[in-house]
């Protein structure tokens, strides 16, 4: 099923403005324990990656098994904000011993 990368963006937007100020509601930041819920719920992405950033930033990839996938980033405070999105998500295997 191909979902329009605007859509999560959509979602957390409505999400964000039932919680925050209007002008915080604009962006798809928020906090990052009802950003997980909805990428759960919504879409059935769950954690397949996560590595460290800037300093105390935490970029992870949440992925479902039909494919859709969400980054998002994670600032020190506990707020997250949605990155890319997109389809047709793959886990790769490293062979030991091959470079690629």
């Amino acid at each position: 099923m191909v979902r329009s990368s605007l859509a999560p963006l959509a979602a957390l937007a409505a999400l964000t403005a039932i919680a925050a100020s209007p002008a915080s509601a604009q962006s798809a930041c928020g906090p990052r324990e009802q950003l997980v819920k909805l990428l759960a719920s919504q879409y059935k992405e769950d954690p397949v990656g996560m590595g460290l950033s800037q300093p105390g930033q935490i970029l992870e990839v949440f992925a479902s098994s039909n494919g859709s996938w969400t980054m998002i980033m994670t600032m020190p405070d506990g707020k997250a904000c949605m990155i890319a999105a997109g389809d047709n998500w793959e886990m790769v295997t490293k062979v030991k011993g091959n470079p690629v």
